[in-house]
């Protein structure tokens, strides 16, 4: 039997840019200072954001977040389930989603190889 993927858990790890999660004033300028339809400032903003949270995952649930994310580009997903879903500080509408979600696979991908 294959294994279940949840778009649910990438939601999770993007809770760092939503509005809901009102821990910090500092990082709500940060993530609207930046253009997330810029790859480059994209993986900045997860280079600041994102990275702390990926590692307070164990690292079979890293491994998992990263098999995801894999999946659902792999089967051509929208992934308008995590965005429908989120409210973010972002200052802009992500345009292109699947490369959003690109960018971030490369960046865990690149966290992962940092503990490796």
């Amino acid at each position: 039997m294959g294994k279940v993927y949840d778009l649910h858990d990438i939601w999770g790890l993007l809770f760092v840019f939503s509005i809901e999660n009102t821990r910090s004033e500092a990082r709500e300028k940060i993530i609207a200072s930046k253009d997330v339809n810029d790859n480059e400032e994209l993986a900045q903003l997860f280079d600041m954001l994102v990275r702390p949270e990926f590692f307070l995952y164990a690292p079979q649930e890293r491994n998992l977040l990263i098999d995801t994310l894999s999946h659902f580009l792999a089967i051509g997903d929208s992934f308008d389930y995590v965005f429908r879903n989120m409210d973010t500080y972002f200052d802009s509408d992500v345009k292109d989603r699947r490369q959003f979600m690109q960018v971030l696979l490369d960046s865990l991908n690149k966290y992962q190889a940092e503990r490796q």
